[in-house]
């Protein structure tokens, strides 16, 4: 057995929506235990700004733009990878989409489209891609970030809970027919965290108040306590757990 299970060295890690938030800590935490991690999210300058902050912190931190609800995007950034590193070990979907908080019947066509793109089109393929890329490797890991509203969907975010619950099937089919491969996939389930994307909850003090009364710990996550999982899941340490989800809501789901 390893002495540390969680040693990610020499280890090329792609982390989507990682510019800022939980996916900024995500790669924060993967390059402090050894991986190379390409920071992605859909505008340079945020992935730069954190790619250089890691490696300022000693940690090794490339950074790439990818709007992963566009196809185009998705194939330029396996191709640069390809290219780059000639391998991937850790896929890390957690770019997402939810343009619209309202009622579902108010739903358009254009917050339909896309959350749909981005947060089940966009991590099926990406997941395609990088799965093709680990079984010439022989191993890899898939983490994808769904959320608790997957399991329960949340007042006034009908369409994106709905692709949440996607992920979370998208997770055990891609587990099912890619464990023969080793290639592991789970998903993490955040709970409220305090994001920008979770402005429209965290900001709102009526919502707020509301939500922290079915929340046994009282409080919104910090990013920071949605990493520790993700180490887990993409690490050795979880070497035999694969097409699972974890939930990290402080209790809100009990």
């Amino acid at each position: 057995m390893k002495e540390n299970l969680f040693d990610l060295t020499g280890k090329v890690a792609l982390v989507t929506g990682a510019s800022r938030g939980i996916g900024e800590s995500i790669a924060r935490l993967l390059a402090a235990y050894g991986a190379e991690v390409i920071v992605s999210s859909r505008k340079i300058d945020g992935c730069e700004e954190v790619a250089a902050s890691i490696r300022a912190q000693g940690g090794k931190a490339h950074a790439f733009a990818c709007h992963v609800g566009e196809m185009a995007q998705i194939d330029a950034t396996f191709e640069y990878i390809k290219s780059t590193f000639g391998k991937l070990d850790i896929l890390v979907n957690n770019a997402a989409a939810n343009p619209y908080f309202g009622h579902i019947l108010d739903t358009d066509l254009a917050a339909y489209e896309k959350t749909v793109d981005v947060n089940v089109r966009g991590y099926f393929f990406m997941s395609i891609a990088a799965g093709k890329m680990m079984k010439e490797l022989g191993s890899g890991v898939i983490l994808n970030t769904a959320s608790v509203n997957g399991l329960s969907p949340g007042d006034m975010q009908g369409i994106y809970s709905i692709t949440k619950a996607a992920v979370i099937s998208m997770t055990k089919a891609f587990a099912k027919e890619c464990g023969s491969l080793n290639i592991r996939v789970n998903a993490l389930l955040p709970g409220l965290t305090d994001t920008k994307f979770a402005s429209a909850l965290t900001s709102n003090e009526n919502i707020l108040k509301h939500a922290l009364k079915v929340i046994p710990l009282g409080r919104v996550a910090d990013p920071d306590e949605m990493a520790g999982t993700v180490l887990y899941l993409v690490s050795d340490a979880s070497s035999y757990t694969t097409g699972t989800t974890v939930v990290v809501d402080g209790g809100m789901m009990a």
